[in-house]
């Protein structure tokens, strides 16, 4: 029995393989570390073998990829000053194998699909932690916060903020019939009632901005490209004076006091300090990737201590750029940080200086999302996290698939002697 290509990397046709398997990689990510490898097999299993299916669709037009793969080499090479050079080698590989997989998520499944796949896993997802239902008692503020099967109260909120922003979106631009309101409610409840729950002040501060984002980009379809631009510096600017009012009038601290926060962020401005003290020790190659938080070393074992991380395990410095000064350097930071600016840039400006597009203002709302959270969390340097999937599926999806030209080959045309006649001569 032959199997179709098109049922599987076709963007018009593969919607039902593009839902499992988007389906499969969220829930890998949530859980990869309560079941073992058997999930990262999965999420492998779904993306790696579509190479092979038809390898000249992956293989056109690399331009575009040539940034990751450049930050993806670097990561790797960092074994050779890396403090923990066998750890380095291993999370290099599962980083850049991770990349793959988004960009053959991006040359296989459309937007639509993602989104559809995304709402289904992230269902599946929250539906088991609230089986789970397991709180935990934050030593830092001294509040009692619902963590699920995560074990992490920001990682429930992730899933949450993202369950409610693709009902939303979905229903908004991708819905077809009446029927999508029945089967989005329970998520978009579900994911609320979560969000309430876990009471992660990341994810409920940047959730409306992101939908604020989105909605602007959404109104400007009505305006003309010249009209577009226009919004778009004045709403950049608004935003710059927004961001410096805030924080030359106390209005943040006004904010963070609406979330239970103080200036400190609870300890996080503190962890930030020490980060750049650690950077500035290595500071172009950093301590080479994954290889700080390692036990035994004095630094990591005194900040286990003073945060009161028992298991040793699983802490980082609660922001992207500065977990990566620490690992990568400001080398590896700077390829980092124009990956997430380029992915939402681009996706930005394809909506204001060009021609209005669903999917992009989709994904400009995603990875916005991903960027304020990177601010506050480290889900885009490391393998198996939703942020860095979405982030770089995005970046992928800047520029199309060139579509396969099939050569046609010279048909010779008989000349047809005319019966009963003579041919005359060729002049």
């Amino acid at each position: 029995m032959k199997i179709p290509k098109s049922i599987l990397i076709d963007p018009d046709r593969n919607e039902t393989y593009g839902v499992f398997a988007v389906m499969v990689s969220v829930f890998a990510f949530a859980y990869s570390s309560n079941f073992g490898q058997i999930l990262i097999l999965a999420y492998y299993a779904v993306w790696l073998p579509l190479l092979f299916v038809d390898y000249r669709r992956f293989s056109r037009n690399l331009s575009g990829a040539w940034l990751p793969l450049l930050f993806a080499a670097y990561v790797c090479f960092s074994v050779f000053w890396s403090q923990a050079a066998g750890i380095s080698a291993r999370a290099g590989v599962q980083y850049f194998s991770h990349i793959l997989c988004a960009y053959i998520a991006a040359r296989t499944i459309s937007v639509r699909t993602l989104v559809v796949g995304v709402l289904i896993g992230t269902f599946v997802v929250l539906l088991y932690s609230l089986k789970v239902g397991a709180y935990a008692l934050d030593t830092i503020d001294g509040t009692v916060n619902f963590v699920g099967a995560f074990g992490s109260k920001n990682q429930v909120g992730l899933f949450s903020s993202l369950g409610i922003f693709f009902c939303l979106v979905f229903l908004v631009f991708y819905r077809r019939n009446w029927l999508s309101f029945i089967w989005t409610a329970p998520i978009i409840l579900l994911s609320v009632y979560m969000l309430a729950i876990a009471h992660s002040a990341t994810s409920v501060a940047s959730l409306p901005v992101v939908l604020g984002i989105v909605a602007l980009l959404t109104m400007s379809k009505v305006l003309s490209r010249r009209y577009r631009r226009v919004l778009f510096v004045v709403g950049a600017g608004a935003l710059v004076a927004g961001v410096a009012a805030a924080l030359n009038l106390g209005l943040l601290d006004a904010v963070l006091g609406i979330f239970g926060k103080d200036s400190t962020l609870t300890g996080r401005t503190y962890l930030w300090e020490q980060g750049w003290a650690a950077a500035m020790e290595r500071p172009w190659l950093g301590y080479g990737y994954a290889a700080y938080w390692l036990q035994g070393f004095a630094d990591p074992e005194r900040l286990w201590a003073e945060f009161y991380i028992s298991t040793r395990t699983g802490f980082h410095f609660h922001n992207t750029y500065v977990e990566t000064l620490v690992e990568l350097g400001f080398v590896g930071v700077t390829m980092l940080a124009l990956i997430i600016l380029r992915s939402f840039y681009g996706h930005v400006s394809k909506v204001v200086f060009g021609h209005w597009n669903a999917d992009s203002v989709v994904l400009a709302g995603a990875i916005g999302l991903m960027l304020i959270r990177s601010f506050f969390e480290v889900e885009m340097l490391g393998p198996y996290f939703m942020a860095s999937f979405i982030v770089y599926y995005g970046l992928f999806t800047l520029k199309p698939v060139p579509a396969a030209r099939r050569l046609r080959a010279p048909m010779p045309v008989e000349e047809q002697k005319p019966a009963g006649r003579r041919m005359t001569a060729a002049v």
